[in-house]
């Protein structure tokens, strides 16, 4: 610790200023322990992979388009469905490879009810994947 001074005075007095000679010391030492061990933090084997000449194939599911109508009215592709036979076919939707997407249509005054059964049947069915599909025009 540095205690004094220049003077010739008898009396010497503590600094009053935090050294910071220390802290600077422990940072650069853990800045050059973070340099060392970041390359040894990937778990990458290079590896000279085959060439081959193929397009992917990839499996798109079938989507399923459900309206639902502000009355309440279900709509399976375009067709009128009721309670049981959207079930039904749900459930026989569900037992595909790949499973097919569920896009929801509906109308904006439609009660979130409606939407909210719609979307518990899918589930109970076991279809995943769900989305809405909404207008991208603003409002005015």
């Amino acid at each position: 610790m540095a205690f004094g001074g220049f003077t010739k005075h008898g009396e010497s007095a503590p600094m009053a200023e935090i050294n910071m000679i220390p802290l600077i010391d422990v940072m650069l030492v853990l800045l050059v322990i973070f340099i060392i061990t970041a390359p040894l933090l990937t778990h990458s084997v290079k590896i000279d992979l085959p060439k081959a000449a193929s397009k992917p194939n990839p499996t798109k599911p079938d989507n399923i388009q459900l309206g639902i109508k502000a009355g309440g009215d279900v709509f399976w592709n375009g067709e009128v469905v009721d309670k049981a036979a959207l079930f039904s076919r749900m459930t026989a939707a569900a037992a595909i490879d790949p499973q097919p997407e569920v896009h929801i249509r509906a109308d904006s005054t439609t009660e979130y009810q409606k939407v909210a059964e719609v979307m518990s049947a899918a589930a109970r069915a076991g279809l995943v994947k769900i989305g809405f599909i909404t207008d991208p025009r603003e409002k005015n």
